[in-house]
């Protein structure tokens, strides 16, 4: 999987991080402020947004009564301790991590979160400094599935798309990975269990933890 790759880049939540299981519960809790039920189809209607667009998408939606900024600075206030203290790596993700840092990788993080989360999730798991590039769907412009943020990581990185290996959790995030002429692994992940098939027919690899890819037990795909 790594033969020829010159960089890895890493969407965060749900691929690199457990994360995705607290969205749910900020989403309910969020949305209970304005006594609004959580629609059930919510998670999917903003798959791969970036967190300036997520939050445009709840003001119209649901018409609350907050600026943007506002939405998400509580967003932010909600999710921070959690980041800061409780959100793991996923299996396997250090030694890898590590294998890529001896043998000259580079590596690019490419998320549709706020970057104060990353920061935070980053220093709680002892990994600030390991990546070289940090980039935001909020920096620039557009969220998954455009291309965008992956040919940035890559620009930054100073490397060809086709030298560089994606991992993803998300069908949105995989054709975004797709789009921009990179091979893609999909993570597995409890919260796109319900959409592995379309996960299965998108990617290049699918592994369920990062010890396959270094173990190579992963799944070739294509």
């Amino acid at each position: 999987m790594l033969e020829n790759k010159k960089a890895v880049i890493f969407d965060m939540d749900g691929t690199l991080m457990d994360s995705m299981w607290m969205w749910r519960d900020i989403d309910i809790e969020y949305l209970g402020r304005f006594r609004i039920p959580l629609p059930e189809q919510l998670q999917w209607e903003i798959e791969g947004m970036g967190f300036t667009e997520t939050a445009c998408y709840f003001k119209e939606t649901f018409h609350l009564p907050y600026s943007i900024e506002q939405i998400k600075d509580d967003w932010n206030q909600m999710a921070y301790e959690k980041y800061a203290s409780q959100v793991p790596f996923k299996q396997g993700a250090r030694r890898l991590l590590s294998e890529l840092k001896k043998r000259g990788v580079r590596m690019g993080i490419a998320t549709s979160n706020d970057r104060r989360l990353v920061v935070a999730a980053l220093r709680k798991n002892q990994a600030e400094g390991i990546f070289d590039c940090i980039r935001t769907a909020c920096e620039v412009g557009k969220g998954k599935p455009a291309p965008d943020i992956y040919l940035s990581v890559a620009d930054s990185l100073r490397v060809k798309p086709e030298e560089c290996l994606v991992f993803e959790d998300i069908p949105k995030g995989i054709l975004a990975g797709k789009n921009a002429g990179m091979t893609v692994c999909a993570m597995e992940d409890a919260y796109s269990a319900d959409r592995k098939q379309e996960i299965l027919s998108l990617a290049d690899y699918y592994i369920r933890n990062f010890d396959e890819v270094l173990d190579h037990t992963f799944e070739v795909l294509r």
